[in-house]
């Protein structure tokens, strides 16, 4: 089997549409030979900064000299970003060799009436591959929510995380904060830690209720100090434990992520399940990575790619242009999934462009460029729809390069993934 041919297996699968339940990817995980079982995991779980909270621990764990798994999704332009081993993506034979040897027990399956998702199959992969490695850790993002999300199967992880909540996947998960805050602590497990970020009344009230009724130890993010010195598009800086630490990702609310993958470390260090210094700590924030996170693409003009898509990620979005681009003309090339709360984002950033250029985006979900241009026209003096979101690239650059204006991409994390590689072969 070639690599293309596995990932052609892997795409075969139902990509799209809600399954909850677990029972399905059980019965796999228990033909595979249970390889959850064997590894020990760091879970995180909610709707805004899940991603940069696992590139940061996965970064310190690895900087400590742990054997770190992390899986994460989406991916944003190889697919194998989503199962790591030391913060690198897995190397095309071993993912290739991997389905090889699993994907023959989907086709069992399906013969047994028992249709195996694209995600499942996946986070069954994962499984596969880190134990396969003898991971001494996993940093484990959720898909989606928590309670049904199919990475729940795994035994009491070393430490539940919860970053902030906010209002997405309202069709699946509920249309309320305590309800999504609910399916969120579905992975919280009796005998483990709990670690929630900052959160509104309404979620800390059910992620604290949670914890409680489980006897579970709930540690919040406040419980970290950190010392603001200096903050601009390159990243943060900051005193944590009376030492400057050098954050690379960029944005007020990576100080957040920061305290949140801090507090996990601590307490994890302090119950002596994990051995991390603060030079480990200092190296590995250092070297954490999270691309199309406030990501700056080139310098002059400034090209910004942001994969924000709902309300809580195009607020901290809001407030990072506010903080480094105040005054500053911009022009937005944007594009964003039908089923995302659109208005409430567009009212967020209701007069923050010169122009708006609407692009397509290669997703069953995506809302078409020129509906999307509807949207848009009250909120901007310029709304153009394209049909390639390459060409309104080249004509927001190509203007920003006359105008002394900045280029932001945004909206979609599926976007971000697909123009991504265009820009850097594009922009000096």
């Amino acid at each position: 089997m070639t690599y293309t041919e596995a990932l052609n297996k892997i795409h075969s699968l139902l990509t799209f549409g809600s399954r909850p339940g677990l029972d399905r990817v059980r019965e796999l995980l228990r033909r595979m030979g249970d390889p959850q079982d064997k590894l020990r995991y760091i879970h995180v779980a909610g709707t805004n900064g899940k991603g940069s909270v696992c590139a940061m621990l996965s970064a310190i764990l690895v900087a400590a000299g742990y054997k770190t798994g992390l899986f994460i999704s989406p991916y944003i332009t190889d697919f194998r970003e989503r199962i790591q081993i030391n913060n690198a993506m897995v190397s095309e034979e071993v993912l290739t060799d991997a389905v090889e040897k699993t994907f023959p027990l989907i086709e069992q399956l399906r013969a047994e009436g028992i249709v195996i998702t694209e995600f499942e199959y996946v986070n069954a992969l994962e499984f596969y591959i880190h134990a396969q490695a003898e991971c001494d850790i996993v940093v484990l993002e959720t898909g989606m929510g928590g309670l049904l999300d199919c990475t729940n199967v795994i035994r009491p992880p070393l430490c539940a995380v919860i970053t902030t909540i906010g209002l997405d996947h309202t069709a699946i998960l509920g249309d309320t904060i305590a309800a999504i805050a609910e399916q969120k602590c579905g992975i919280f497990k009796s005998g483990s830690l709990a670690v929630t970020s900052a959160q509104c009344e309404e979620a800390m009230r059910v992620i604290a209720g949670t914890a409680a009724a489980k006897h579970i130890p709930l540690i919040k993010s406040s419980s970290v100090s950190l010392e603001l010195r200096d903050i601009t598009l390159g990243g943060s800086e900051f005193l944590y434990q009376g030492a400057p630490i050098l954050l690379r990702l960029a944005g007020d609310y990576q100080l957040e992520n920061a305290r949140t993958a801090l507090a996990a470390i601590e307490v994890l260090t302090l119950n002596g399940e994990l051995d991390i210094s603060p030079e480990d700590i200092r190296r590995g924030l250092f070297n954490a990575v999270n691309p199309a996170r406030l990501e700056t693409l080139c310098g002059s003009p400034l090209v910004l790619l942001d994969g924000a898509h709902n309300p809580n990620g195009i607020g901290a979005l809001k407030q990072a242009i506010d903080r480094f681009l105040e005054g500053k003309k911009i022009l937005c090339v944007l594009g964003m999934l039908a089923d995302k709360d659109i208005d409430s984002a567009l009212r967020l950033l209701d007069g923050v462009f010169e122009a708006i250029y609407t692009v397509p985006i290669d997703n069953p979900r995506a809302l078409a460029p020129d509906l999307l241009a509807e949207k848009c026209r009250s909120h901007a003096a310029e709304v153009r729809a394209f049909d390639s979101a390459e060409l309104a690239f080249d004509t927001a650059f190509e203007r920003a390069e006359r105008e002394n204006a900045a280029v932001l991409v945004c909206g979609s994390l599926y976007l971000a993934g697909s123009i991504r590689p265009y820009i850097l072969t594009h922009v000096k």
